[in-house]
């Protein structure tokens, strides 16, 4: 590290920029989820390591579960899991991917578990770790004992070992006033790391405690580490949305205070929590290197052998067969962060989509390279490469100018030599529930299923007649294209144009990091045919009714329907079309379509069997012995007819609603009527808070979804109605719409002490910033965002609906918001 606080490498003096993953295999609950399926855990680490280095990870940190793997003194324990983090440490060296190590994390080893952890961590909590006594001696004499194991699989000590560039001391610590015990604390765990000889760069987390930030600025630590949330944890549902505002930008307050710029800067964990959408990703890093970060690693990689169920941390999901293009999302992160410059600006959100040779989308779910040698995307894309002669490497999800591909797994394609290509292809991964509800190694939230998938290949050294072989274990394919055509199985491939030799390539030649056989796919998922499909809010009177839905295990020979029955009314029975793979649709005609309510079954055929769902049913809904009740079912309704953007009483599963000012909270309560409100709360300040302002809670409700079968109508929907109250008088109440570009236009909402519906002409709606909710954490990053520059208000853009209090002025006891609902109505 030089005085500027710049981490160089020691060959060369160039600026580090690494960027990577966590990943726990070795400890907690992921050590045990393997162990009750069976999993050896040596094949899983070496298995997933595998992926990272295919996803072009450089960098790996974890904080050690210090309580698994200590006494309550802080002696270093010789155990299974220590040992599996030393074999974990090895992989990741023969890959090239460089290590932060954490030794300290403080938690117990429980989540979403019980505690069985015996070590320091389970007998002091974390306000007691940096000021009990006993605590600091077990934690000095932890670290000196951590620093000098030496790993059996690399015979390195851990102070000395090269591929282990710093260590973080402690894991997100928990401080508060005065200040000076604090940075005494970080002084001697820096010197007990520093008095085993080491001599790489100590880090310290800064950004977990924003109100004592000063006391590890002024601890004689080498680096600051911070971690990026950007909309909260846990939200147990799908967010929806444009959240790249959100990201748009990582200002730190402090960032022109001398004691920050003379260290290094390191973001140990980030994530998009609760978002599937691949976007969020290469916006992130692109963030982070303008704030000055030369690290970065997301939190946190699902191990292969669990990724089917999510169930490690269920905000979070990440991995290369179950999640792809967020995978490749990943990787081109990675490139990002590589490729922009420390401290390196753009402008804010949208000017800043395009830049580098990137480009980012959230309207097409579509995150890009482009340059002369790479290109890689994580959707279908018609961009045309930068120069397709020079190529040397491509990855994608879907379809570009370079690949044709039906499959929804990812494939990368790496240039041997002329006229030589390594191909391999992941298995078809299909999302059949929500992966962030809750979680059960019982509940396969993604399916896995080997396909063989058309694919056409356009690259001009490899010509449209190229050969194909099958190169990892036990794929014997070989075949020819035509025309640029064939068709492939999960699995790695050498391709070759034709006339070119290939001997000089086999199973076991080494490229970059990997070699050339290596494959690694999880096995078919064991489930049978599976439909994912939510029925549309509403339809319309006389307009016809496009419905699609996601099945699997769909064979050639099968066949689809779609049963209708307009309640009490005709029943139709109505074939669907395979759109796309593990995709079918039809069209409800328009004369079954009159005011009332659609009923409606997927029907599966398998030759004489037949599969109904919702529930996966054998029978089907026309047979006379058909008993089981589930359906689809949708309100078909006439022009001008409200639309429900929220209703308390059906919505609590695909809303976010929060405090956000200290000592507020939301609930659910019923009415004088019986109806159910959402109520927003704000209570008295706690001794020595000052009062608070700006918003203390907000509902937020994605609502484009039920815009979608809306469409033709939208221009008779010309106000916003609220049924509201307030228990505190002249309540500051606003009403956001925000749109797919996330431009926000707001209105006042008066309210007053009885519950009434308050109308607010959509005319009324006027550009605003937009209230960034759930709340980003760390918390000193902004709340809200506004556009340099806005359109006039059109509803047919809109997608989300803000509903936010202010802070009241302080009481004695607790004051409220309720919401009922929120319509659309003409």
């Amino acid at each position: 590290m030089d005085k500027k606080g710049v981490l160089r490498w020691q060959k060369g003096k160039q600026e580090v920029a690494l960027f990577g993953v966590n990943y726990t295999t070795p400890f907690a609950y992921s050590y045990r989820a393997h162990q009750k399926l069976g999993v050896p855990h040596e094949q899983a680490i070496a298995q997933d390591v595998y992926h990272l280095a295919r996803l072009g990870v450089d960098a790996f940190r974890v904080h050690v579960w210090d309580v698994e793997i200590t006494d309550t003194t802080g002696n270093l324990l010789e155990n299974e899991h220590l040992r599996l983090l030393d074999f974990l440490v090895n992989q990741l060296k023969q890959r090239g991917i460089k290590i932060i190590l954490t030794p300290i994390a403080y938690w117990n080893n429980g989540y979403p578990e019980k505690d069985t952890g015996t070590g320091f961590s389970s007998i002091y909590s974390k306000s007691q770790a940096y000021t009990n006594p006993h605590a600091i001696a077990a934690q000095e004499r932890y670290l000196t004992q951590f620093l000098n194991h030496r790993n059996p699989y690399t015979q390195q000590l851990n102070r000395a070992d090269p591929n282990i560039i710093a260590f973080e001391v402690c894991n997100e610590p928990k401080y508060h006033k005065p200040e000076a015990e604090i940075t005494s604390f970080a002084d001697r765990m820096a010197q007990a790391i520093r008095a085993t000889g080491c001599r790489k760069p100590v880090f310290y987390n800064v950004s977990e405690n924003p109100d004592v930030y000063e006391a590890v600025l002024n601890a004689k630590v080498d680096g600051l580490t911070f971690q990026w949330y950007p909309q909260g944890l846990v939200s147990n549902h799908t967010l929806r949305g444009n959240f790249l505002p959100f990201v748009d930008q990582y200002p730190i307050p402090y960032r022109q205070d001398a004691r920050f710029t003379s260290k290094a800067k390191m973001v140990y964990e980030f994530e998009s929590a609760d978002i599937i959408q691949p976007v969020m990703y290469p916006f992130m890093a692109r963030s982070l290197r303008e704030a000055g970060f030369q690290w970065a690693t997301q939190f946190a990689y699902d191990p292969l052998a669990i990724a089917y169920a999510n169930t490690e941390y269920q905000t979070h999901y990440l991995n290369l067969a179950y999640t792809p293009a967020k995978a490749l999302s990943l990787l081109i992160a990675g490139k990002v962060f590589r490729n922009v410059k420390r401290g390196q600006t753009f402008g804010r959100y949208p000017q800043d989509s395009v830049f580098n040779g990137f480009h980012v989308s959230y309207r097409r779910g579509l995150s890009e390279m482009n340059t002369p040698e790479e290109f890689y995307y994580t959707a279908n894309t018609a961009t045309a490469p930068a120069q397709a002669a020079k190529l040397q490497h491509v990855a994608g999800v879907g379809s570009s100018a370079v690949v044709r591909y039906s499959g929804t797994g990812a494939y990368f394609l790496d240039k041997l030599a002329s006229g030589v290509w390594r191909l391999e292809v992941m298995p078809d991964a299909v999302a059949i529930r929500d992966p962030f509800e809750r979680a059960s190694l019982s509940k396969p939230v993604t399916q896995i299923l080997w396909n063989e998938q058309p694919l056409q290949i356009e690259l001009s050294d490899l010509g449209q007649n190229f050969s194909l072989k099958g190169l990892n274990e036990g794929n014997t394919a070989q075949t020819q294209a035509t025309a640029g055509s064939t068709t492939v199985r999960p699995g790695v491939y050498l391709l070759a144009a034709a006339g070119k030799s290939t001997t000089a390539f086999t199973a076991q030649t080494a490229f970059h990091h990997l070699k050339l056989g290596e494959f690694v796919a999880p096995a078919p998922s064991a489930l049978g045919p599976q439909v994912r499909h939510t029925a549309p809010a509403q339809a319309m009177t006389g307009q016809p009714l496009r419905i699609a839905a996601t099945l699997t295990g769909l064979a050639p020979t099968d066949s689809v329907f779609l049963v209708a029955q307009h309640y009490y009314g005709r029943t139709r029975t109505l074939p669907m079309t395979s759109t796309a793979y593990a995709t079918v649709e039809t069209t409800v005609p328009a004369d079954l379509l009159y005011a009332g309510q659609l009923r409606y079954w997927i029907v599966l055929r398998k030759g004489a069997q037949a599969l109904t769902f919702p529930g996966g049913f054998s029978g089907q809904p026309r047979d006379w012995d058909y008993t089981h009740p589930e359906h689809y079912e949708v309100p078909i309704v006439g022009p001008g007819t409200p639309l429900p953007l929220f209703q308390a009483n059906q919505d609590q599963d695909r809303i976010e609603a929060q405090g956000i000012a200290p000592n507020t909270w939301t609930d659910y309560v019923t009415m004088p009527d019986g109806a159910l409100a959402l109520r927003l709360l704000q209570g008295p300040p706690r001794p020595g808070q000052p009062a608070p302002t700006g918003p203390a809670a907000s509902l937020r409700v994605y609502f484009g979804d039920r815009m979608a079968t809306r469409q033709p109508d939208l221009t008779n929907l010309k106000e916003l109605v609220v049924r509201a109250r307030s228990s505190q008088p002249n309540a500051r109440v606003t009403v956001t719409l925000a749109t797919k570009d996330a431009h926000a236009y707001s209105a006042s909402l008066p309210l007053g002490a009885e519950m009434q519906e308050v109308r607010i002409p959509l005319s009324a709606f006027q550009p605003a910033p937009l209230l960034l909710v759930p709340r980003p954490y760390p918390g000193f990053l902004p709340l809200t965002f506004q556009a340099a520059s806005q359109p006039p208000f059109k509803l047919a853009n809109a997608e989300v609906l803000q509903v936010v209090w202010d802070a009241a002025p302080a009481t004695g006891t607790p004051v409220n918001v309720d919401i009922e609902w929120v319509f659309l109505r003409r």
